[in-house]
């Protein structure tokens, strides 16, 4: 696939979700959803775009990250209260977080059995479950 072709799905995709295809989102979505899916952090984002020669502020790609998550384009994975990862993957599905490295390992929805869960609090409705399995080298 050519740099034009993937700059227009990637224009579509953003206008598809009502978002503006900006240069530096575009930019930012052409090293994010090109290729396998993957689970990336601003900082690591901020570093792979410096990398491909996009100039764009550490403040931008947090904006992005998040304007991506709340069209749908992203799923946030809190991690802890000063860590989260943002997974191309929004299909239901969970994570192994390799505590020693700091990476996440995706888990099929189908390999995590919950036996029971409670009943949202009056006035709410779940939305999603998400299970991270926490690891370190044995």
């Amino acid at each position: 696939m050519n740099a034009h072709s993937v700059h227009a799905q990637i224009t579509d995709r953003l206008r598809n979700v009502g978002l503006r295809p900006t240069r530096q989102r575009v930019d930012l979505a052409s090293l994010m959803f090109v290729g396998e899916d993957h689970h990336m952090t601003a900082e690591t984002l901020h570093r792979d775009a410096s990398s491909a020669g996009v100039s764009v502020s550490l403040a931008t790609v947090y904006n992005t990250l998040h304007q991506f998550t709340q069209v749908g384009l992203l799923r946030e994975i809190v991690v802890d209260s000063g860590r989260s990862y943002f997974d191309t993957n929004t299909s239901e599905h969970h994570h192994f977080y390799f505590e020693d490295k700091g990476v996440l390992e995706d888990i099929s929805s189908a390999d995590v059995v919950l036996a029971e869960l409670p009943d949202a609090p009056a006035g709410s409705k779940i939305s999603r479950v998400d299970v991270i399995v926490r690891v370190t080298e044995a």
